[in-house]
């Protein structure tokens, strides 16, 4: 009865029919030897999907009063795209030349199309010149690739960003982001970059921009990494993944710290002992109760409440997501994965949605555009 239990899962999870042939869940098979029936060591690849958090009102207790620090990531970013603006006006007053970022942007997807604006508006604040590829949804993914192809071989272009998600009836992600040439992947998830990332001693051309944001969050409150007991909450490739893999990294990693009088470079180990919480996780609350640094990433409005906190943690919140509310302007609000309301009387600090990781996260694009223009230009 289990095992049925246990294959009606899989199916439902949307394991491949090969895997629940052999898989030592599917009944034995006469005269099959029993190696056959074991599962691939990698195993499937199941979907991400996380169980809709009990809907309950923010609790409110009176007597207890707000304790924690609002990290402001608009702020903070203004401070990166100053000292940015400064290293590319340096650059233009030498060589006559500014770094490029190109975006591919396929679909009328309205978030998608805010995102971009606001990249391309904080291009034009640090003095990054900017291009839009703008593509219908049926266009055809050879057409997306040739936007690519167009970019990686354009010397004015440093960087290159495709827009996610894309339609998905008829592209394919990895192919196309895999496309990018590695020297212009400013978001940093070129398989190669993401390999080096993961290998000690090994440092990739770039670090993915959302968890870099992260780390430099981390930094500007003073919390310390090292050693600390942190939960990353999911583990997608473009946040949860490589932020788990830089949190515990034991290469040499080059991380910007941004000050006034401009862009200075130090060299940072952070060796956290690192959990991740994912969809599948037994008992995501009490692991995550332990943790001294909580990163969500999961995507689910309120996943994490205040009584999954341990009193003075730390928590990052990259989760941005739509909610409905008849009360504002476009019929929703922006709720991140962390109930705010509750967090900020348990936590030390936090960051708010919005205006926390994402602000940070687009300067940590142009950022990455700047460092390939100056290696493109062999600038120090």
């Amino acid at each position: 009865m289990m095992r049925r239990g246990l294959l009606a899962f899989w199916r439902r999870n949307g394991a491949p029919s090969h895997w629940l042939q052999h898989s030592s869940l599917a009944p034995p098979q006469q005269g099959l030897p029993r190696l056959t029936e074991a599962p691939s060591i990698i195993g499937p690849n199941l979907p991400e999907i996380w169980a809709p958090p009990i809907i309950t009102p923010p609790h409110h207790n009176a007597s207890i009063e707000q304790t924690a620090t609002i990290i402001d990531g608009r702020l903070i970013a203004e401070d990166v795209k100053s000292g940015l603006a400064d290293e590319v006006r340096r650059m233009k007053n030498a060589i006559q030349k500014v770094p490029g970022l190109a975006v591919v942007l396929v679909g009328q997807r309205r978030d998608s199309q805010t995102y971009v604006r606001n990249k391309i508006k904080a291009c034009e604040d640090v003095g990054i010149m900017s291009l839009v590829e703008e593509m219908p949804a049926d266009c055809s993914q050879d057409e997306v690739l040739n936007a690519v192809l167009k970019f990686n071989t354009n010397p004015s272009i440093h960087g290159i960003l495709v827009q996610l998600p894309l339609p998905q009836q008829h592209m394919d992600e990895e192919k196309i982001l895999n496309t990018v040439s590695l020297e212009k992947d400013v978001d940093g998830f070129h398989p190669m970059n993401m390999g080096n990332l993961a290998m000690s001693g090994r440092k990739p051309l770039f670090i993915p921009c959302t968890p870099k944001a992260c780390i430099e969050l981390l930094h500007r409150t003073g919390t310390e990494i090292m050693g600390r007991n942190v939960v990353v909450i999911g583990r997608s490739n473009i946040a949860g993944l490589p932020t788990s893999l830089l949190l515990q990294e034991n290469s040499v990693a080059v991380l910007q710290l941004i000050i006034s009088c401009g862009i200075f470079l130090i060299r940072q180990r952070h060796h956290a002992t690192v959990t991740i919480v994912h969809a599948f996780t037994k008992n995501p609350e009490e692991i995550t109760r332990e943790a001294d640094i909580v990163i969500s990433a999961a995507g689910v409005a309120n996943l994490v409440r205040g009584s999954w906190l341990k009193p003075g943690a730390v928590v990052i919140d990259v989760g941005t997501n739509p909610v409905e509310d008849p009360d504002s302007e476009h019929g929703y609000c922006l709720k991140g994965d962390v109930c705010f309301e509750e967090a900020v009387r348990v936590a030390s600090a936090i960051t708010p949605v919005p205006g926390g990781v994402g602000p940070m996260t687009v300067a940590m694009l142009l950022a990455n555009t700047v460092d390939s223009a100056k290696t493109a230009y062999e600038c120090s």
